[in-house]
């Protein structure tokens, strides 16, 4: 394991996450709308520390692969900017629309590392798909806010 590597993965992941932080959910969001499967705030910053740790994990491993294409590094780092990006359209512009184009985004985005990262390195795929789940639920929420906010 590249442990430099990794940590320059882990540093762009905490700085995404860093957006959590910065805009908080607030009472614009508290006073929302939400489906009844929508979960507790306290989940989300477990499921993104863990999450966060996989996808700098599986970044280190696509960009030591012998060979690697710039493409696999290049839809990281895409991933990563709408991923960061997304928190403050919808906390800080409170703009449920304009955040719900970012994730249809982020969500194909992560679903182009699950199939491409699959060539190179399976265990990368199988690595990132929670994060596919994960993201899949999150567009399925941002979508459902949506509707019932309009």
């Amino acid at each position: 394991m590249d442990w430099l590597t990794f940590a320059l993965f882990f540093l762009t992941c905490c700085v995404a996450a860093s957006t959590g932080a910065l805009f908080p959910p607030n009472e614009w969001y508290k006073n929302l709308d939400k489906p009844s499967w929508n979960p507790p705030n306290w989940l989300f910053p477990i499921a993104w520390s863990i999450l966060y740790i996989v996808i700098a994990y599986v970044g280190m491993r696509i960009s030591s692969i012998a060979g690697s294409k710039n493409f696999l590094i290049a839809l990281w780092a895409l991933q990563i900017t709408l991923n960061t990006i997304w928190t403050p359209i919808f906390f800080g512009l409170n703009d449920i629309k304009l955040a719900m184009k970012f994730m249809v985004g982020l969500w194909l985005s992560v679903l182009l590392m699950v199939i491409t990262y699959w060539f190179s390195d399976p265990l990368s795929s199988i690595l990132i798909f929670p994060y596919f789940i994960w993201v899949s639920f999150a567009a399925a929420l941002n979508f459902r806010i949506m509707q019932l906010n309009n």
